[in-house]
């Protein structure tokens, strides 16, 4: 959690497979049916828990032969998509059958793109030998994400991927087609519960055996259920009484809780008794963390004591760490709760200082939150440099999730830093600056006592909150800058992330500000600093801004580039959709917008609206606005860009408000209405070269051709001017022309218009000009071949380029609808849900550029996909 989800470090212990204590049953007739069931692609084990799934499953691996070994993954609830994803890529590495260049790793916690596990099942397809996968625990893993993507590889990776996969419950898999395919072989609840003969040798343990009698009532009390049967075995050791416990014992979850209080915790040494209540509260202890939990110095003898007497204390393999049997760990922390409800906080505070004093921060601050000391946790936190990873993958870092339940009183000023910190990644800026400024003031009292993480950290937020120029920002950069220098050489080395945030903070200021060459500049900065899978999404986040401030400055060709690249970045790494930037579609609808290419338009605008960003991030919402209201002028629907303009709310930002006041100066012109037009341009500030020609074109449409030319000639002066102020001076040029009767003129002007416009295949300028344009060119005789290309299609449909490609699922999605099968009978004939359906065919219009399922048919075909 201190790192960046991409480079965090995976745990041997979840490779590891589980050891278990002598006196285990061999219980051969599972062992073979699993055997049989690894000669096909899926083997599930389900069961209750204690029924001896993972025991089974582990004794099978053990016995394999080295030269067939099994990859075996531990998951547990706290594991997401993300997580499980990089730890399925990482065993098979480990196995040596994969490359994880050629397949990538994901970057976001919570969700993994599609994308990547297309390049996961495509190597495990080309796998030489087949590779086992055992998976521990999947119905641990929340949500349907990883059944759905697992579902996916098992089905698209071939033969090569054999899995075995131990739940409590039937997975949302469809197991009644794989059971009609022969796909699944099931080892179930009633398959593992212990036969008579199995019982009596578990039963027996080391001793005697027990009578035929005891046998029979322990086995009808516990229907075979391992676990109760394992705990009757311990309980009856130490009775002495075989036949009265077996009289009295229940199997309930009541008897077991009490059992585990009063024949094992009871039965304890005090010293035992004590460290186990109070390392219960952890996942896993390790002897020296015991020792500073208990105040004890033998604590690493207890804890091997008790996995010796097989007191539900396990040792994790190749390491110095131990777990706790899961029912005894709840059994111990409900115990501790309600005998000293006040030590359990004091526990986790002290165990956060352990992980502190270790350097694993992460730990610290989850056991600190837990122990509710969350002015400890924040400073940790803060001190590792938190506030980074939590701006450069906003909504992806796990720190955001944690700090979010923070009371918002906590004093200090790093819980007032990571507070403005989570504001910020959610797009409050104005809950941001408030939390910044009483982090501020808190630091100021702490003077000399605050360090470069903290004033760093504080430099960082500034940057990225900034609302008051570009000198403002500037100041923050350097600040973020200086500071840099301070901090030691490896935590600069562990913080890639910080460089491009100032880039990327600075030339965001600059954008906002109005100054797009310089904003340009800025980006590429941060895109160039951006490296290593730490720097992935802000990678793909300073693309996309590039991308659509080329866009704006009318270098179409390089917005079209880096957007393409932005999405490859996407792609690559499989970021969801939901963390992926609007400003990517955006900067490809402004393109198409700008080309005439309306239908693209239309598609990649009505991508936009649906990514979170663009309507959270208050510059996006605003040049959302802004093309809309474009696309709606090229459609000739003049009172649908008035209403989408109008309902937007003015920025409060140099930059977004000029862009809308332009919007609607435009809009007021195309409509013939100068006199708003002039009141949309007197909120910009003077000098601006889009204001002028706006200005100069309003003037020579209200008759006021001497105003208009001095307005021009203004513009035309301007270094600044972008290609399409260029190309509409031109046009200004030519219209005056055609009113003074000077047609020769007008068309030497109409030809610099069209030169000036045609390396980016200009078009909007055109359009909007008016239908003198056409009557103008209709007289160009010779340099009729200089017009040509605007008249041209934009683009020729077969000629459209798919930005993405459409995935496996897609296309057989595409394929069932060119069947003519409405959406409910797809996804009945591909056993997914409605919703999912839908999801895939908005994915397949915005990859086609369509907006129909007969257009998407219709495209595919054209591009040889169907």
């Amino acid at each position: 959690m201190t790192e960046h989800f991409a480079s965090a470090p995976l745990l041997a212990a979840k490779f590891a497979v589980p050891v278990y204590a002598p006196g285990l049953v061999r219980r051969q007739r599972l062992l073979n049916r699993l055997t049989r069931g690894t000669e096909g692609p899926l083997t599930l084990i389900t069961g209750a828990a204690g029924v001896g799934k993972t025991a089974l499953a582990a004794s099978w691996v053990r016995s394999r032969p080295e030269s067939a070994p099994a990859i075996w993954l531990t998951l547990d609830a706290d594991d997401t998509a993300g997580t499980f994803w990089a730890y399925v890529v990482e065993g098979l590495r480990r196995s040596g059958g994969l490359a994880v260049a050629a397949v990538g790793t994901p970057v976001c916690p919570d969700e993994v793109d599609r994308s990547l596990l297309v390049r996961l099942a495509a190597e495990i397809e080309r796998l030489p030998e087949p590779v086992v996968l055992v998976l521990d625990g999947l119905d641990k893993v929340p949500g349907r994400g990883v059944h759905t993507g697992l579902r996916f590889v098992s089905e698209h990776a071939g033969p090569a991927l054999r899995l075995v996969v131990i739940s409590r419950e039937d997975l949302p898999l469809p197991l009644h087609r794989y059971r009609a395919e022969g796909r699944v072989h099931e080892i179930r609840e009633q398959d593992l519960a212990f036969t008579r003969r199995e019982a009596a040798l578990l039963l027996r343990g080391p001793g005697p055996a027990p009578d035929d009698h005891v046998v029979d009532v322990l086995l009808r009390h516990t229907e075979g259920w391992g676990a109760g049967l394992r705990l009757c075995a311990l309980a009856m050791e130490r009775s002495g009484d075989p036949a009265g416990f077996a009289r009295s014992f229940t199997a309930s979850e009541q008897a077991v809780s009490d059992y585990l209080l009063t024949e094992v915790l009871a039965t304890l040494p005090a010293p035992s008794r004590d460290l186990l209540l109070r390392t219960g509260i952890l996942s896993r202890v390790h002897p020296d963390l015991a020792a500073v939990l208990t105040g004890r110095t033998d604590a690493e003898r207890i804890l091997q004591d008790l996995v010796h007497s097989h007191a539900f204390v396990e040792p994790l393999s190749g390491s110095r760490w131990y777990r706790f049997h899961p029912l005894f760990a709840e059994v111990l922390r409900a115990h501790l709760r309600s005998r000293q409800p006040e030590l359990e906080p004091l526990l986790h505070r002290r165990a956060a200082r352990w992980y502190a004093a270790r350097g694993r921060t992460a730990e610290a601050v989850d056991e600190a939150a837990a122990g509710g000391d969350w002015r400890y946790a924040a400073t940790q936190a803060v001190q590792d440099l938190a506030v980074g990873t939590m701006l450069a993958g906003p909504g992806t870092s796990p720190y955001a999730e944690t700090f979010s339940r923070m009371p918002d009183d906590t004093p200090g000023a790093a819980p007032a830093l990571l507070a403005a910190a989570c504001c910020l990644a959610r797009q409050d800026v104005s809950g941001c600056r408030t939390r910044l400024s009483r982090a501020e003031r808190r630091l100021l009292r702490e003077g000399l006592r605050a360090g470069p993480a903290e004033q760093l950290s504080a430099a960082l937020l500034q940057l990225l909150s900034v609302d008051d120029g570009a000198a403002a920002a500037d100041g923050a950069a350097h600040r973020v800058a200086a500071l840099m220098t301070r901090l030691p050489p490896e935590d600069r080395a562990r913080h890639p992330e910080i460089e491009p945030l100032r880039a990327y903070g600075q030339a965001r200021a600059r954008l906002c500000a109005g100054q797009l060459r310089a904003a340009r500049e800025g980006l590429e900065e941060a895109v160039r600093a951006c490296s290593g899978t730490a720097t992935v999404l802000l990678r793909h986040r300073c693309l996309g801004r590039l991308a659509l401030a080329e866009a704006a400055d009318g270098a179409l060709t390089e917005a079209e580039e880096h957007a393409t690249a932005a999405l490859d970045v996407a792609g690559r790494h499989g970021i969801p959709e939901a963390h992926r930037s609007g400003a990517v579609s955006l900067a490809l609808a402004s393109v198409a917008v700008e080309r005439g290419d309306l239908h693209a338009a239309a598609v990649h605008l009505d991508h936009a609206e649906l990514l979170p960003d663009t309507f959270h991030d208050p510059d996006l919402k605003t040049e959302r606005a802004v093309l809309r209201s474009q696309f709606e002028l090229a459609c000739g629907r003049w009172e649908a860009a008035f209403a989408v303009l109008g309902e937007a709310q003015s920025p409060a930002r140099p930059g977004p408000a000029v862009r809308l006041a332009v919007a609607r100066a435009t809009a007021a012109l195309a409509y013939g209405d100068p006199d708003k037009a002039f009141t949309a341009l007197q909120g910009i500030p003077d000098g601006l070269p889009s204001r002028t020609v706006l200005l100069a074109q309003a003037h020579l449409t209200a008759g006021d051709s001497a105003q208009a030319l001095r307005l021009i000639a203004e513009a035309e002066a301007a270094t600044e001017a972008s290609v399409p102020d260029r190309v509409r001076v031109a046009l200004l040029h030519a219209h005056h022309a055609v009113m003074r009767c000077d047609d020769d003129t007008a068309r030497d002007r109409l030809v610099q218009a069209l030169d000036t416009a045609r390396p980016e295949q200009l078009r909007r300028p055109f359009a909007e000009a008016g239908p003198w344009v056409r009557h103008l060119a209709s007289g160009l005789d010779g340099r009729r071949a200089a017009y040509e290309w605007l008249t041209a299609s934009a683009p020729p449909r077969g000629e459209t380029v798919v930005v993405e490609a459409l995935t496996p699922r897609e296309k057989e999605v595409l394929e069932q609808v060119a069947r003519m099968m409405s959406t409910e009978e797809v996804a009945a004939e591909l056993c997914l849900s409605v919703n999912t359906v839908k999801t895939h065919l908005r994915g397949i219009y915005r990859k086609l550029c369509v907006s129909r399922r007969r257009d998407a048919v219709e495209r595919a075909r054209e591009l040889h996909i169907l």
